[in-house]
């Protein structure tokens, strides 16, 4: 799937929805429970099912890259699967911490 900045997907096989937030220039592979990502707009096929390796969710409002930072996504809805690029999970983003006023 090639996906840009701003674009809406969701998951097949659960509740989650995200918004890419940075791409790679290429085809994404993006996956939520084991499953490739749709476009908001379709409909998951039936037989799709949530991969028991895959399931530790998302969290509303936080964000998930790739180790090479090349995907950013921002979770949207909250679900079950967990997101990852191609068989590689995504991790989620730390805030940088402020510095001191001192």
């Amino acid at each position: 799937m090639h996906v840009k900045s701003g674009t809406r997907i969701r998951s097949a096989v659960c509740s989650s929805e995200v918004m890419v937030i940075q791409a790679p220039d290429a085809d994404a592979d993006i996956r939520c429970g084991g499953a490739a990502m749709l476009p908001l707009d379709e409909e998951p096929a039936g037989d799709a099912s949530l991969d028991p390796a895959a399931k530790e969710g998302t969290q509303i409002g936080k964000r998930y890259m790739d180790e090479g930072g090349t995907l950013e996504l921002l979770c949207t809805k909250p679900g079950e699967g967990s997101l990852a690029l191609g068989d590689q999970l995504l991790t989620l983003k730390e805030a940088k911490p402020l510095p001191s006023s001192d």
